[in-house]
């Protein structure tokens, strides 16, 4: 077998890793993988590091049953719920974190897709926030969207459109079933121009193999994404994951090198589940990863902005806002 030198070298001249590599590359030694996996994010990334916060505009009472979600109807928590928020809030509160001098920011909503007068209103409030602001970059995250919804979207002034796939197709129906993944693909495939990004990523740690790891690494390079968020299950009690293992760092750090030398040149975001970790990502960030959600999560804690910015400058990168 090939060692990771070898493979770090393909890459870089431009080689794809497939499945059969990907499974070799778990063979081999972590700290070699990893240290890798960095030069790689380093030759085609640079130091340029890409930073999101979110903002929760609607909480609670979604009609979906993802297992590790503490907003669904199927699950008993003890979450508070809020309809949408209403156009003078999320203004006031994009403003508040624009302020701040952080430029991306995105609109994630709960429930299987928003209705036209929630979009109406979330696009009005984009367009005026674009247009008061040339620098803001605004994401959304809204379900499962139609066609004249994104398009909708797009002409407020959205920067990219985010909708996990979670995890591999043949693993979806063990944390969802009330929408499949051919759902999710669907909504992505109509984003097929280079005005509107595609963000998607997963959730790892609710019992998927590797190989479900590396599939799903796989379909997010064959849809071409530079966005890709990387979630750790934060185990809530009332769901059915609530007794589940948290992930451990070095597995992490696994899972973040071989995303990267799948794909190579994309934006590797550690997300959700950050805060448990010891060190809030650093190793992770060591691995491959070179973009992250800062601030809280929908109903979880997150790490806070002053210790990420620190984190971040130490290890040598620079925010940038005016990546693709």
């Amino acid at each position: 077998m090939q060692d990771v030198e070898y493979y770090k070298q393909k890459v870089i001249d431009g080689y794809k890793i497939d499945k059969i590599d990907a499974l070799n590359l778990l063979k081999l030694p972590l700290n070699d993988l990893t240290n890798s996996a960095n030069d790689i994010r380093q030759h085609f990334c640079g130091n340029n590091f890409d930073a999101c916060t979110i903002i929760n505009v609607k909480n609670g009472k979604c009609s979906e049953d993802c297992k590790f979600c503490a907003q669904s109807v199927y699950n008993n928590t003890d979450i508070s719920s809020f309809p949408l928020l209403t156009k003078q809030q999320l203004k006031s509160k994009t403003l508040d974190i624009y302020k701040t001098g952080f430029k991306r920011i995105s609109f994630v909503s709960s429930g299987r897709k928003i209705n036209d007068d929630e979009l109406k209103s979330i696009g009005e409030t984009i367009k005026e926030l674009k247009d008061e602001h040339k620098d803001i970059k605004i994401c959304v995250s809204l379900g499962l969207l139609s066609k004249k919804q994104i398009e909708l979207l797009e002409v407020s002034g959205i920067d990219r459109l985010h909708n996990n796939l979670e995890t591999s197709e043949e693993y979806f129906k063990q944390i969802c079933t009330t929408h499949t993944y051919e759902d999710k693909l669907n909504c992505l495939n109509l984003v097929n121009n280079d005005n509107l990004k595609i963000c998607s990523g997963g959730i790892f740690g609710v019992g998927e193999s590797f190989e479900d790891r590396i599939n799903l690494a796989l379909k997010l390079r064959e849809l071409n994404v530079k966005s890709i968020p990387i979630n750790i299950l934060n185990p809530i009690k009332g769901t059915p994951l609530e007794d589940f293992t948290i992930l451990s760092n070095e597995e992490l750090c696994k899972i973040v090198a071989i995303f990267r030398f799948i794909n190579p040149s994309s934006y590797i975001r550690l997300a959700g589940g950050r805060l448990l970790l010891e060190d809030y990502g650093r190793k992770a960030f060591k691995s491959g990863a070179n973009a992250a959600i800062m601030g809280d999560m929908l109903t979880t804690k997150g790490v806070q902005y002053n210790q990420d910015i620190k984190m971040i400058k130490e290890l040598g990168y620079q925010i940038s806002y005016d990546i693709n």
